[in-house]
């Protein structure tokens, strides 16, 4: 059975170009195509879709509203197709936490050759979106609300040192997991290193967002900063993001080397530097998302005596990276994504006062 697609654009040269893409592959099909949400209502109805590719800004009717009104009365998966733009950037972080599953980024030149270029990524996209579980989604409260009253106490031991940290990583449903789990963090935390899978422009506009919900401070990473509690740091999308040692302290790293499991940030490669400069002292985290990336890299730090923990795949919107690190030994832990921050809290308060140097 063919995954039934339905291209949602304002432009024709990208509905042309979407066409092409996903009519060439063997296990897709372009059920219909739409110029903006009005004529896509009518074509969801007759066409029954599996997956939604949804322009961003559009006329008649903007991309979030109808995607907002979509997920409420007929989820389904959507993945976005973004302008690589400030203003695109943000509203595209607003889709992923109204539900959609993922985006692609249109070029900035040369729009038709370079979404030929992208035609691969773009196909995997549909492709795991299609498998997605999708959850109706109920009325929210606002999310400066929510941040106030979900936010754990720190457990104290009295030996907690300033040496443990959190590493983290994700993909597919990785931007909604981190702001969960990251609103949930006091402000006295151990620093936090992230890396998710984003293109470059978009995780200035994921940190700043953070940044705006969260308790402790959110930034892109830009390398050479001291890593301090309170603080997290995400891997800007154009780089890996490494865990140093400069003396007693910690540092980040950047590295625009050659993709590593097909990806640059990797998580990988994050948690192969955790493993080398912090060892015991900390903590890993892997998240929602497709594919393995994150699985040896957690396994070296479990070998060099980190702890570690997998999200649960009833709460994974794909539950790929963490399989795979559950498969191979590399983890200590399971849990929902809800319960992650209080486990995580609770273990650096039992262990904060062992062994703190490597």
């Amino acid at each position: 059975m063919k995954i039934k697609v339905l291209i949602v654009d304002d432009s024709a040269l990208i509905r042309s170009v979407m066409s092409e893409i996903i009519g060439s592959q063997p296990d897709m099909e372009v059920v219909g195509v739409a110029p903006d949400p009005i004529v896509a209502r009518e074509l969801i109805k007759q066409t029954n879709p599996d997956v939604l590719t949804l322009d961003v800004e559009m006329p008649r009717m903007d991309g979030l509203d109808f995607l907002e009104k979509l997920m409420r009365l007929r989820p389904m998966p959507v993945v976005m197709v973004s302008s690589l733009t400030e203003r695109g950037s943000e509203i595209t972080m607003r889709a992923l936490e109204l539900g959609a599953v993922d985006f692609v980024t249109k070029p900035k030149l040369s729009i038709q050759s370079g979404m030929r270029e992208y035609a691969e990524m773009i196909a995997d996209k549909i492709r795991i979106a299609s498998k997605v579980r999708i959850r109706p989604r109920t009325i929210q409260h606002a999310e400066a609300k929510q941040s106030s009253e979900s936010v754990l106490p720190m457990l104290r031991n009295p030996l907690t040192s300033s040496e443990k940290l959190i590493i983290i990583g994700a993909s597919t449903g990785g931007t909604e997991a981190i702001k969960s789990f990251l609103m949930q963090m006091p402000s006295d935390c151990p620093g936090i290193l992230i890396t998710q899978h984003m293109p470059e422009g978009f995780t200035r506009s994921f940190a700043k967002r953070l940044n705006g919900l969260c308790k402790i401070a959110v930034s892109e990473a830009v390398g050479g900063e001291r890593v301090l509690p309170g603080h997290a740091y995400i891997a800007p999308g154009h780089s890996h993001l490494l865990l140093a040692r400069s003396g007693a302290n910690y540092v980040t790293k950047l590295d625009d080397g050659e993709p590593v499991n097909r990806h640059r940030p990797s998580v990988d490669v994050l948690f192969r530097s955790a493993a080398f400069s912090a060892g015991k002292n900390a903590v890993g985290v892997i998240l929602t998302g497709m594919g393995k990336d994150g699985a040896q890299g957690m396994l070296e730090m479990k070998s060099a005596g980190a702890y570690n923990f997998a999200q649960d795949e009833s709460s994974c919107v794909v539950f790929g990276m963490p399989r795979e690190a559950i498969a191979i030994g590399a983890t200590h832990e399971v849990a929902s994504l809800n319960e992650l921050p209080a486990k995580v809290l609770q273990y650096l308060a039992t262990q904060g006062g062992r062994a703190l140097r490597v």
